[in-house]
């Protein structure tokens, strides 16, 4: 793999250690391979590890077989993925409910799988929607990129905007949720708020729209504990419209969809703002009026 680009302009002053240490997260033994065999040119010219960088130098890494071994993957249907964004290191793709993000099992197909297909390499989930959750997804195209990305996440620097349709009128505009979720002892596929052993979670409620019996709000995710925002409104007397776990009541499909993604992207430092649309959602919101 080879990579060449332009240091964006808002980047600070560092050494080249410094921005492959601490920028770009690339592991210490692949430091040392690229060190060694000089695999990394600033303005198409060798240098030393401590030389300097600057905005809009010209970067170029080359990397091995062996410093990033390739992850064979069971390709999927390209024609089931459908684009919202794609550069050189990262795509954006809205997934379809009742589609899983990553395969558990050996042989089985999913979102990751047709992606990959789609791209024409291996590509690399950042961060995952549950199998009955609609809209953005970010993945990774190479392994380089997929640290820094994860990296954002952890920083909780990629916003993540969810719309729900749930149950009951919601009357404060805006509230915040912080209550510990934990594993439910009786149903390995559920989670539950758990005061004393659950991990910190905090959902971001806007109420966008209230209709008879139902209201339309959207959810920013501050941490990414498993069924967070299913778990939160269930708690607090607002379950989704058909969510299958936690208000299992008959309907088409769960009335959660990711809509909007925002993050920095961490090599041009410009502004990705993604939305992504769903008829079924949309759908489902006219049948629940």
């Amino acid at each position: 793999m080879k990579f060449s680009f332009i240091l964006p302009e808002k980047l600070p002053q560092m050494t080249v250690k410094e921005l492959l240490e601490d920028y770009f997260l690339i592991p210490r033994k692949i430091r040392h391979f690229l060190r060694t065999k000089k695999h990394v040119w600033v303005n198409q010219e060798t240098i030393n590890w401590q030389s300097t960088i600057r905005a809009l130098d010209e970067i170029t890494l080359v990397f091995d077989q062996e410093d990033y071994p390739k992850k064979d993957l069971l390709w999927g249907n390209p024609d089931l993925v459908q684009e919202l964004y794609q550069d050189e290191h990262i795509i954006i793709v809205n997934k379809p409910e009742g589609m899983k993000t990553h395969a558990n099992e050996p042989g089985e197909v999913a979102l990751l799988n047709h992606v990959s297909a789609y791209v024409g390499a291996t590509c690399y989930v950042v961060h995952r929607l549950d199998k009955e959750t609609s809209g953005a997804v970010l993945f990774a195209k190479n392994p380089f990129v997929l640290p820094i990305l994860n990296r954002l996440l952890e920083k909780r620097q990629i916003s993540r905007e969810y719309w729900a349709l749930v149950q009951g009128r919601i009357d404060k505009k805006e509230q915040t949720f912080t209550d510990k979720i934990g594993r439910d002892r009786h149903d390995r596929r559920k989670r539950l708020v758990d005061k004393r052993h659950g991990q910190y979670a905090e959902t971001r409620v806007t109420r966008l729209k209230n209709f008879t019996d139902r209201s339309l709000v959207k959810c920013q995710l501050k941490t990414g504990r498993t069924h967070q925002i299913r778990v939160h409104l269930a708690h607090h007397g607002h379950p989704i419209i058909g969510d299958p776990l936690y208000n299992p009541k008959q309907a088409n499909r769960l009335m959660l969809h990711a809509h909007r993604l925002t993050f920095t992207h961490p090599f041009t430092l410009e502004t990705i703002r993604i939305e992504a649309s769903s008829e079924s959602f949309q759908l489902g919101i006219s049948k629940n009026m």
